[in-house]
């Protein structure tokens, strides 16, 4: 199945919901640190209710501990200022999709790292800064588990 890794996660409920998408889907969630809350929120817990133990939820402590675990993995990074869109890419199982922390977005020093291969957007009307990382990460994990026939499901 697929990766998701969130880097530097800020905003709890957005982790939670993530963690709601990775039981529904079998993804895997990666939260790369240093993380903006404490595991035990409530808001985390609250916006994942009871699919903490239905999920793949890894901390890793920075960025080279993430490639360490996936050291060989494709890394899709999700950024407005790609071209290339979420639907024009050929998932393959193992695939991280990785977002950075909202307002910001992934840092450019994360976007030049050797590891990220390509840089994906998903389509947005002119003039909008970004989506909700919880739902940025649903479009991109539901497209990839599309395109291979949402296998398991």
């Amino acid at each position: 199945m697929f990766r998701i890794a969130f880097f530097e996660p800020r905003i709890p409920p957005n982790t939670g919901n993530a963690i709601r998408l990775v039981s529904a889907t079998g993804a895997q969630l990666h939260l790369v640190g240093p993380l903006g809350f404490d595991l035990s929120d409530a808001k985390l817990r609250r916006a994942g209710l009871d699919y903490h133990d239905l999920a793949s939820v890894t901390v890793h402590e920075d960025l080279p501990a993430l490639w360490t675990a996936v050291p060989d993995a494709r890394v899709l990074a999700f950024t407005a200022g790609a071209e290339l869109r979420h639907t024009d890419v050929d998932y393959r199982p193992g695939d991280v999709l990785m977002f950075g922390p909202e307002p910001t977005g992934l840092p450019p020093e994360v976007l030049a790292d050797p590891r990220v291969g390509e840089r994906v957007r998903i389509p947005m009307l002119p003039g909008r800064r970004s989506l909700n990382l919880s739902n940025a990460a649903a479009i991109a994990a539901y497209e990839a588990w599309r395109q291979h026939g949402f296998q398991g499901a």
